[in-house]
């Protein structure tokens, strides 16, 4: 059984940071001395770097099987761990089939053996067809479930319509897990705008109506869940429109069970600084303008979003139609999972936020919504022996050669950013260090019912 201790003089433990060391066996957080303790096992002092709980990211899209020329979870978890994920949350669609079924959720399973370089979770999705299909789909392992309001892309994953969630609450209350929405309706009206190279063009095809009134919508669905004794947890996705934030702050006054999250891409990325013709920037709900942005910015800061996730959703470079400048051709959705902390604390830190407010907005927030809490998101006794180890003075530049998902293109690249991770343990193994890849894939599938 592995035994080992880490120290460092800055160590994120109840809300703080404070010299401490950690005695590890086996895969789990055994004890949590004084920095200066003597143990007797092997010891790495990591001085002034920072070790925080590794992140747990909710929201990502690995496209396995059936669309592994996009991304594969080699590719994908390793490109996690590069970024100090221990644990990520692997969505139902661009899969195929997609994971609307027990059967399909094992075909999943079957298809991660030898590939995980972090441990994974995974979420199912609700369309018209599967409502009789949820029970046993929930009894399975899957950790929640998620559905589109709108065109999600994909043929075999279509939106729902009210009916539709209507009948889905009561089982998902039942099974206690959260319902994950994409929340935009094509409210009509805009579908005459001419999409061409101007990212603009494409911003005013998408407005903030849409995810306002999709938003409004799951309110009063929650509402009625609510009133009939269920209160269903319904979660907002990938959150961009500021005019929606007051909404979901009502919802949360009134006692629902209403969550949301945003993405570094709508926190770092203003649309007056996007080139015209850079399909690579292209994500729907689309990253909107600065003064937006800010707004989001607030609302992390007075708790409106509950925390931060990547949303990798990344496709072939064909796909995204780079050589074309075709924005309204090319696939929506940005690819940047291993470098979310860096951009976050980037811009983060000069807002004053500092590590321990990371850590609470890309690990235990998330941990907590995903069901993961008992074992991911603090480092406590108990707890898997999930670190990241980071230096938050270190600066570099973003390139394409450094990126470990399958395609090495991102829209952050060129970007100079502050804060690097060091190194990577997921239940005690030392999975990374400097970007250099250790031993062999040790990830764990996390089944609901199993932890």
């Amino acid at each position: 059984m592995k035994h080992f201790a880490l120290k460092s003089k800055n160590v994120i433990i109840e809300d703080q940071i404070k010299p401490a060391l950690i005695e590890v066996k086996g895969d789990f957080v055994h004890a949590i001395h004084a920095y200066n303790h003597s143990v007797d096992c092997q010891t790495k002092d990591f001085g002034d770097y920072v070790i925080m709980p590794g992140l747990v990211d909710s929201h990502v899209h690995i496209n396995e099987p059936g669309r592994t020329e996009w991304e594969g979870f080699n590719t994908a978890t390793q490109a996690a761990a590069a970024g100090g994920i221990t644990a990520l949350v692997d969505m139902p669609l661009n899969c195929i089939p997609v994971t609307t079924t027990k059967a399909a959720f094992q075909e999943k399973l079957d298809s991660v053996d030898d590939k995980l370089w972090v441990d994974c979770g995974f979420w199912g999705g609700v369309i018209p067809q599967n409502i009789d299909d949820l029970d046993d789909l929930l009894n399975a392992g899957v950790l929640g479930v998620k559905s589109f309001l709108i065109d999600s892309g994909i043929d075999e994953f279509p939106n729902v319509e009210a009916k539709d969630i209507r009948a889905a609450m009561p089982i998902l209350s039942k099974h206690d897990v959260p319902y994950l929405i994409h929340a935009e309706l094509d409210c009509g009206g805009f579908n005459d705008v001419v999409i061409n190279e101007k990212y603009n063009s494409f911003l005013a095809s998408r407005p903030k109506k849409w995810e306002n009134d999709a938003i409004s919508l799951m309110v009063d669905l929650a509402r009625e869940s609510k009133d009939k004794g269920d209160n269903c947890k319904v979660h907002i996705v990938h959150l961009s429109s500021d005019e929606a934030l007051d909404t979901i702050e009502q919802a949360k006054k009134e006692g629902l069970r209403f969550t949301a999250e945003t993405c570094p891409h709508y926190l770092t990325i203003a649309s007056e600084s996007i080139p015209d013709g850079k399909t690579l920037f292209k994500c729907c709900p689309p990253i909107r303008e600065n003064q937006n942005r800010e707004h989001l910015w607030q609302a992390i800061t007075d708790g409106r979003l509950n925390f931060i996730v990547s949303d990798h959703s990344p496709c072939t470079p064909e796909l995204k139609h780079i050589d074309t400048g075709d924005i309204e051709k090319a696939w929506g959705g940005i690819s940047a999972l291993q470098f979310g902390i860096s951009l976050i604390w980037t811009e983060a830190k000069q807002r004053g936020f500092n590590l321990v407010d990371i850590s609470r907005l890309m690990s235990t927030e998330t941990a907590k919504f995903a069901g993961l809490d008992s074992i991911k998101g603090e480092i406590k006794v108990g707890n898997h022996a999930d670190f990241l180890v980071f230096d938050p003075n270190a600066e570099f530049v973003i390139t394409n050669e450094m990126i470990k998902h399958r395609h090495n293109i991102t829209p952050y690249a060129g970007r100079s950013v502050t804060g690097q991770v060091q190194h990577t343990f997921v239940r005690g193994h030392h999975v990374c260090q400097q970007d250099n890849f250790i031993n062999t894939p040790i990830g764990r599938p996390l089944l609901k019912g199993q932890l």
